[in-house]
């Protein structure tokens, strides 16, 4: 049998193949090792542009993709008032965002939990599609400052694309009774009205930083250098007493609903201090639920509202002629035939109250009377004491918004304007500036000055009367708000109190309204030792009564009573009911 032979495989000889055997072009081989040499050098070129001259450029630009800042909140400090209560904290809330390209809304599991989310949210399910469909694909809020359980609910649904942020909200626990005073922080826990807003910078402390590389996913993968640790806000303490500050807005919102007035303001000053133990307005506002917040909730009528006093500037009338040596309380003045011609111009009282000692003028608020004692007085010395008072200047208390006022330079009085100075017209103030001027009745004759804050230190003040005529005047204010005087109802039960009601008609433009009034009553309590000073402001009632007298006088009398018992200030009358049968105000409206 034979084997059968294994084919050979030919030798293939490249070395006589034609292609390999031709010589190329010389200038061919050097174009191919010239363009080859031109592209590692342009790739080395590229590399040390990329790794040494435009490294920060590129290193910027990963960054914007995947590095991220994390702003870490401070929490804002605490607005306390005098006793330490709270009148706002911050709590942690939860701030919902979300990466709307990393949400896929086609998936019906996440389309369930869309659902749920949007319960949680409080948000109709097609305003959270709109949402996730915004233009930027990188970033959308949901909602900020959710309350933190509810926060935790969203978490736990574990959305992909959806996330939480944890920051600080405001809780202002006096709601609206305080509302004016204390104000409001926006969304982004910046003070907006108020203390917040005053003190701003000293309750926001400073936020931290912290920078970490994230996936697409929003997880954070890498810190990157050190953190900085959030600073917190310090607390601020007011003068405010909390307790007397929501009796005194609750009165004010009582009488303002049974008078059908336009609005109210009271005020509460100690009178050893200076500090403002209460400041209400109303209408008002809560702090917390803005949704529907209109400019007349919003105004802070005590502080920027300037009106013409009326009546109550007549015992710093009578208190300059007693200074300056003119008159005493006893000496007389002839009002009759109850009225006055001052260059033409008719000034009156409400009926002709014959001869009145010095004393009488404050107590039947006689506007010929303070007339009289004007024309005795120069011009410039009672612009002098009026400054002095600190009428025509902005009250000093840190706060956003107050007015100033007016008053006129001396040089510009006509004689009929001097006159009409004298009970109150031609010049106007803030219901604190007239608060704060009665201080110099309650303090022999020491202006002192207004605060917000408590304070630890007694005050310095202005000297402007003398003791014996800041005396006088407190005996003459106990009469006005006794029996037979203009603001009788503004006795309580209990203490002596004395003051000074006023009314006067509204000026809208040049020229004053028919039937629109304010109303107010300024005084002081006990009257020999006084420890607080009330001011209160009716505006616009139009339920028939429109006298200070009749209008505020009864909301000074409840403040005063309820005010004094918290300071645990003893009584030092018989305590024993006292019923008013009837009122006769004795207010000029011109």
């Amino acid at each position: 049998m034979t084997t059968p032979q294994q084919p050979t495989s030919r030798p293939v000889a490249y070395t006589t193949s034609p292609l390999l055997a031709s010589k190329a072009p010389v200038g061919r081989s050097r174009f191919v090792v010239l363009v080859l040499a031109v592209v590692f050098l342009g790739m080395l070129t590229r590399a040390a542009y990329v790794q040494v001259f435009a490294n920060d450029f590129f290193q910027r630009q990963g960054e914007v993709r995947y590095a991220r800042t994390l702003e870490l909140p401070a929490n804002r400090g605490k607005i306390v008032d005098r006793n330490g209560l709270i009148l706002a904290s911050s709590v942690p809330a939860a701030s919902i965002w979300a990466i709307p390209e990393d949400v896929d809304q086609d998936d019906p599991d996440v389309r369930k939990k869309l659902e749920q989310l949007a319960l949680l949210l409080g948000m109709p399910l097609q305003d959270v599609v709109a949402r996730l469909a915004d233009e930027d694909k990188t970033f959308v809020w949901l909602k900020r400052q959710m309350d933190w359980d509810v926060g935790q609910q969203i978490a736990a649904l574990k959305i992909a694309g959806v996330h939480q942020r944890k920051e600080y909200k405001r809780q202002y626990p006096e709601g609206s009774a305080a509302a004016h005073i204390v104000g409001f922080t926006n969304v982004e826990d910046l003070g907006q009205e108020g203390i917040e807003l005053a003190y701003n910078e000293k309750l926001g402390g400073v936020a931290g930083a912290h920078r970490v590389i994230r996936n697409r996913l929003g997880q954070i993968v890498e810190s990157v250098g050190d953190m900085v640790p959030p600073v917190d806000g310090a607390d601020v303490q007011l003068s405010i007493d909390s307790k007397v500050q929501f009796f005194a807005s609750q009165k004010l919102e009582e009488q303002v609903a049974l008078q059908k007035a336009k609005a109210g303001s009271v005020v509460v000053l100690d009178a050893k201090t200076g500090e403002i133990l209460a400041l209400a307005n109303y209408p008002t506002y809560d702090p917390a639920e803005r949704s529907r917040l209109t400019g007349e909730q919003l105004r802070n009528r005590a502080l920027t509202d300037v009106f013409e006093p009326g009546s109550v500037m007549k015992p710093f009338t009578v208190a300059m002629a007693l200074d300056a040596g003119l008159v005493t309380p006893k000496t007389q003045i002839n009002t009759g035939p109850g009225y006055i011609m001052v260059t033409g111009s008719r000034l009156s009282d409400v009926k002709n109250y014959g001869t009145l000692t010095v004393e009488g003028i404050i107590q039947k608020s006689s506007n010929v009377g303070s007339t009289k004692l004007a024309e005795r007085m120069e011009s410039s010395y009672m612009w002098d004491v009026y400054s002095a008072i600190g009428f025509g200047e902005r009250p000093q208390i840190g706060f956003p918004g107050v007015a100033s006022g007016s008053l006129r330079p001396w040089k510009n009085w006509r004689p009929v304007e001097k006159a009409t100075m004298s009970y109150g017209y031609g010049l106007s103030a803030s219901l604190l500036q007239m608060a704060r001027s009665y201080t110099v009745f309650a303090n022999d004759g020491v202006l002192l000055p207004a605060t917000l804050l408590k304070q630890d230190t007694p005050p310095t003040g202005v000297q402007v009367f003398t003791p014996k005529t800041a005396r006088a005047v407190q005996h003459m204010l106990q009469m006005a708000a006794a029996p037979g005087g203009s603001g009788q109802r503004a006795q309580t039960v209990g203490y002596s109190v004395g003051g000074k009601s006023g009314t006067a008609r509204k000026q809208i433009g040049r020229n004053y309204v028919a039937n629109k009034y304010r109303s107010w009553f300024v005084g002081i309590a006990p009257i020999e030792n006084p420890r607080i000073i009330v001011a209160v402001m009716i505006d616009e009632p139009s339920a028939g009564a429109y006298y200070g007298g009749a209008v505020a006088a009864p909301v000074f009398s409840l403040v005063v009573q309820q005010t004094l018992r918290l300071l645990g200030v003893q009584p030092d009358m018989d305590v024993k009911p006292q019923i008013i049968a009837s009122v006769v105000d004795e207010e000029v409206l011109q």
